[in-house]
């Protein structure tokens, strides 16, 4: 925190940087797993004045895991806030992070704060990237009808700062170091060499990256929004960022829950489209079939494309 001020004049700085989901006074659900970032949230969240419920989610991967819900409730009691503890137990194995996350967020209400801060956002930049996520997966991590972030512009050191004012005392997950899982080699090792190599701090130039490509993927989502991906002759002549674009959106069906759809699937949606092939078939156990001009979503298993 900025040494030149006091202590509550400190926090009150980096609160003012929050952008909270309600009015002081008003209810609001935090997910505070007992790291310095939910832990800050909550100091934070009770000093704009919101009405805090702190929900702790225990998966039970790791021996002493419910202990961690007894740091939470301290710190609820301390700050005035409300707490409730929920036991989601999730198996080892593989994919473990994304299992345990869609579990976590299947027990909180929707429009939930979360910890997440400016490095959690250049992170993901960063491994979406690597994923080969293009441009709406470098757009910036921002706010959802689901998730709510208020700390996205504070920093990682200082949510740390703010436990220690506040006397907290965060709880550190060893699973945090373990390198053999790819965030946490993007944030120990990927973005430290790149900060040796460019002589500056990666994270606000990546963060400020994704902001600028978030405005060019919505302006290309409206233009896009033109194009009927049901028409054929349409969507084939359609520039193709566009017809990709509209493609996504259409075999998604309005369900944001549902995974984008790959580049493979698009581009062979508008294959189809082109008239190359009568159909083909998507993720999802669907099918893509044009009829007439025209292109239906249908079940993978219905009946054979002619020749």
């Amino acid at each position: 925190m900025r040494a030149h001020l006091g202590l509550a004049d400190a926090i009150d700085e980096i609160a003012a940087r929050c952008r909270w989901p309600a009015a002081p006074g008003a209810a609001a659900t935090a997910a505070v797993s007992g790291g310095p970032d939910s832990l800050a949230l909550l100091v934070l969240a009770r000093r704009a004045g919101l009405d805090v419920l702190a929900v702790h989610v225990d998966h039970c991967l790791r021996d002493g895991s419910g202990e961690e819900a007894a740091v939470v409730a301290d710190a609820a009691r301390r700050l005035g806030a409300r707490f409730e503890p929920r036991v989601v137990p999730v198996s080892p194995g593989s994919n473990v992070e994304a299992r345990a996350r869609a579990a976590r967020y299947g027990v909180l209400p929707a429009g939930v704060m979360t910890g997440h801060t400016a490095d959690d956002r250049a992170e993901t930049v960063m491994l979406n990237l690597l994923r080969g996520a293009a441009l709406d997966g470098l757009a910036p991590m921002r706010d959802s009808g689901r998730v709510s972030r208020p700390l996205l512009r504070l920093r990682r050191d200082e949510t740390e700062a703010v436990c220690a004012a506040a006397g907290l005392h965060p709880v550190r997950d060893p699973s945090n170091d373990d390198l053999g899982l790819r965030r946490n080699a993007v944030r120990h090792r990927l973005l430290p060499l790149m900060a040796e190599i460019s002589g500056r701090d990666p994270v606000p130039i990546l963060c400020r990256q994704a902001e600028l490509l978030g405005d060019d993927a919505g302006f290309l989502d409206a233009a896009a929004g033109v194009v009927d991906p049901t028409d054929a002759r349409g969507l084939a002549g359609a520039a193709v960022p566009l017809a990709r674009r509209a493609v996504r959106r259409w075999l998604r069906d309005g369900d944001g829950e549902r995974h984008p759809p790959s580049a493979a699937d698009v581009e062979r949606v508008l294959r189809v489209a082109a008239g190359v092939v009568l159909a083909c078939e998507v993720t999802g156990g669907r099918r893509v079939r044009r009829r007439g001009g025209r292109l239906g979503i249908e079940a993978a298993g219905g009946p054979p494309v002619p020749e």
